[in-house]
Parts: C-alpha cells; structure tokens; sequence
C-alpha cells in the first residue's frame, strides 16, 4: 500500500529523476529508515516534488508510481506561484502593498507609492538588506508594544529567514521572527508578535496561551487563516538571484 502525504522522518537523498511531460518535474527521491510505505510530498513553499522510500523499495517502484501520480503533481504544482526574481520591474510586497522595483537616483532605497526605487547593480539583495531593518523595527516595535502589556520582558530579537515557522520563543525568552513577514499586511506581522509574546506568559498552546493572545491581539482567526492560506507566498520571492 502506498500513501500521498507529507512525512518528517530524516531522509538520505539518493538521487533525482525527471518526470517527462511539459513542463518536465524534478523528483528527488530520499531513502527513510523509518518510511514503511512511499510518500509522496510537494512542497508549497519551492515546488520540490520528494519521493521517500522505505526499505526494499527499488528506484523503478517508485518511479512508476510517482507516474500513476502526475495529474495529482501537476495539480498541486499549478496551485502554486511561480517564483519571482527580484530585480528592476519585479512587484514585490511591502507591509502588504505590491511595489515595482525600479532604478533609484540616489544611494538610498526610498518607498513610494505603487513602487520602491532601489540603487546598485544588485537590487535584490539591496531590496533584502532593506527589507530585513525594516522587518526589526516593526516586530522590535510590536515587540516590545505587546511585552509591556504583558508585563513580560524578552531578552533578544533574531531575524532569520525560517521555512517551517512564522517565528517562536524560547525557554530564555529569545524571540525569533522571519524577517519575510514585513512583506505581509501589518496586521499579520503584529499577530505574529503577539503570539510569540503570548509565548513569555505561556510556552505552549493551552487555552491560556490563546486567551493571552486574545488580550494582547484581538480576535485572531483571520490572521491565522492569511498565514495558512497566503503566507507561504512570501517564500516565492528570491532576493539574491540576479
């Protein structure tokens, strides 16, 4: 029997096939000694399409049916966007506004209304330096609004440009922030910083932890259905290609 479905156990990557067809699809297929059956996943944040094997399941097994696959590959591939390039005439999200990049006249990257001008042969990575100051202003900003109504403090901010969460607090109180989320509406990015804040009263997610981010946040489904539903689209940007 075989299962489509995600799976976290760790893998050994054995090599990448190419399933024919236009476009053609990348498979990378992964060894997993914990895998009792042949998972196939795709990844809404890159597009990557994994096999992972079990125990004495030959490479050709696993070809052929990611095979009997293909529509379900195609489908999913489909719902995702396809990945921006961030340079001049690219959009680009900024606290939630879709802003073209285009050539600035000075030295400083200045935002404007519909657009965002950006000096230097490499405006992506530019765009990402920016980005990433402005990212810690708000969430230090939100940070600290949340934390003084908690009466908690925290003893650091890091910014990283995390996949698998939105951010997180540690047992030391370290809050930790994906920088990506100064592209979201700042309502998203605020929820955020409640959350993790909530986490300084709470290090789990009880009723008492929510009922923390109630207070601090508000009502806070619809934040936490933009996350579900729109937020792995921030990953589709790729500051440092050219």
């Amino acid at each position: 029997m075989v299962t489509v479905k995600a799976f976290g156990a760790k893998t050994l990557t054995m090599a990448e096939h190419c399933l024919a067809g236009s476009p053609p699809v990348t498979l990378t297929l992964r060894r997993s000694s914990r895998a009792r059956r042949i998972i196939l996943r795709v990844s809404r944040l890159d597009g990557r399409v994994t096999l992972t094997l079990p125990r004495g399941v030959s490479e050709s097994e696993a070809l052929a049916f990611a095979r009997t696959k293909e529509d379900w590959i195609r489908d999913h591939l489909s719902q995702r966007g396809s990945d921006v390039t961030v340079g001049y005439g690219a959009a680009v999200p900024v606290e939630g506004v879709p802003r073209v990049i285009v050539p600035a006249r000075g030295r400083r990257v200045v935002l404007g209304e519909g657009e965002i001008a950006v000096p230097g042969d490499s405006p992506g990575v530019r765009l990402k330096t920016w980005l990433r100051e402005l990212a810690r202003e708000r969430l230090v900003a939100a940070s600290d609004h949340h934390a003084a109504t908690l009466g908690r403090g925290y003893t650091r901010i890091t910014l990283r440009d995390t996949r698998s969460r939105w951010g997180s607090c540690s047992s030391n109180g370290g809050l930790m922030y994906s920088w990506r989320l100064v592209m979201a509406p700042p309502e998203i990015l605020d929820y955020v910083a409640a959350h993790e804040v909530a986490h300084l009263a709470e290090l789990n997610h009880s009723p008492a932890f929510w009922a923390h981010v109630g207070r601090l946040y508000g009502p806070y489904n619809t934040a936490r259905t933009w996350l579900r539903t729109e937020g792995n689209d921030l990953h589709r940007y790729r500051f440092d290609a050219e």
